[in-house]
């Protein structure tokens, strides 16, 4: 683990008491000061709000403290905005994105999603991203969003990692197949469809594509995947938060024509959990996403998929392929990310990321 950093996702609650959802002040919602750099940078160079941009704010109790940082500084900007708590509009985990936050959305420029992940929720982000996609808001997607990543992540350098992944995608854009193999036993070959989009989330938002933030990633749904994925870094979804880093405990994966056959590990809950997700719906096995971090700001997986997804290297996930945006016509209840560690990457016959590292110059 590269930064001494405690993290916890049990962030301070503010009772509804002391709070207003119609707009916070910096005064009534107290937060780490820690805090502003990233909001800073998620609001003026990630997302680049305008003040005349109307901006909806969702979170949850775990998550407000730092929901308070980020609308602090569209305060001190002027923009409007409405900040959601979702336990004060239904119940955990969501069945459904509650209606006062569609409405909002759809006259909204600007939204922020700063909420931890609970259990079959992903059904009522699908909701959001759908309203997101069709009125082409700047949409911050920062699930699992935590004080270590306000303090790692979201302080990255955007516009550099913006630059690295602009050379990036403009390789694998003419490549015919991507290659990556780890020490560790990794071994994948993704032959990619030249139907298929490559998208660029580095961080910098627009309307064409919402971003995960901390971003710094490219990404495409492949033709074909094949091969042996060792998961040493992380898993997503809610199983992020059950098992964190899997550096001493890594899952072993097997891939044959774009589908999961094997999963195996130590951990018997990890395996047994991992393969049932996979198993929801008749493409939840099926490899929807083949990625490439770039955020060469960080220097370690720290056992969040929100920013380790980030980190140098490859990951995949099983599951919806964001067909919206790929090209990809087949879909998905599900959308789980692995991450590896210390990669070799090979775009066609170039290398361009030894150990982890990169070989191009951001």
């Amino acid at each position: 683990m590269s930064n001494p950093v405690e993290t916890s996702n049990e962030e301070v609650k503010i009772p509804a008491s002391r709070r207003s959802v119609e707009k916070w002040g910096t005064l009534s919602i107290p937060f780490d000061p820690e805090y502003l750099p990233g909001a800073h940078n998620a609001v003026h160079v990630c997302l680049r709000v305008q003040p005349t941009e109307k901006v909806c704010v969702i979170t949850d109790e775990v998550t407000l403290e730092i929901a308070a940082a980020i609308v602090s500084e569209l305060e001190n900007l002027g923009a409007p905005c409405r900040a959601w708590v979702l336990e004060d509009l239904a119940e955990r985990p969501l069945k459904k994105l509650p209606q006062q936050i569609i409405d909002d959305l759809e006259t909204s420029q600007v939204s922020i999603f700063a909420v931890q992940a609970q259990p079959n929720e992903l059904r009522s982000r699908m909701q959001m991203t759908d309203v997101v996609n069709r009125r082409r808001i700047r949409h911050a997607h920062m699930v699992n969003i935590n004080r270590q990543i306000m303090l790692e992540g979201m302080r990255a350098d955007f516009n550099k990692v913006d630059r690295l992944s602009a050379k990036v995608v403009a390789m694998v854009r003419k490549a015919q197949r991507v290659r990556a193999k780890t020490a560790a036993g990794t071994d994948l070959t993704a032959d990619l469809n030249p139907n298929y989009r490559w998208l660029k989330t580095s961080g910098i938002i627009t309307p064409e594509k919402w971003g995960n933030l901390p971003g710094g990633e490219i990404f495409t749904t492949p033709g074909e995947v094949n091969g042996t994925f060792v998961i040493d870094g992380v898993v997503g979804d809610y199983l992020c938060a059950k098992f964190g880093n899997l550096r001493e405990t890594p899952l072993t994966i097997r891939i044959k024509n774009n589908r999961l056959t094997e999963a195996h590990s130590a951990n018997q809950e990890l395996e047994d959990d991992f393969w049932k997700y996979t198993h929801t719906d008749e493409n939840s096995d099926r490899v929807g996403e083949f990625a490439i971090g770039t955020n060469i700001d960080l220097k370690d997986v720290i056992g969040q998929i929100l920013q380790d997804e980030k980190y140098p290297g490859v990951h995949i996930a099983f599951g919806n392929p964001y067909g919206a945006h790929t090209g990809a016509e087949w879909d998905s209840s599900t959308h789980i990310d692995v991450v590896g560690r210390k990669f070799n990457i090979w775009v066609d016959d170039e290398q361009i990321m030894q150990d982890g590292k990169f070989l191009l110059q951001a």
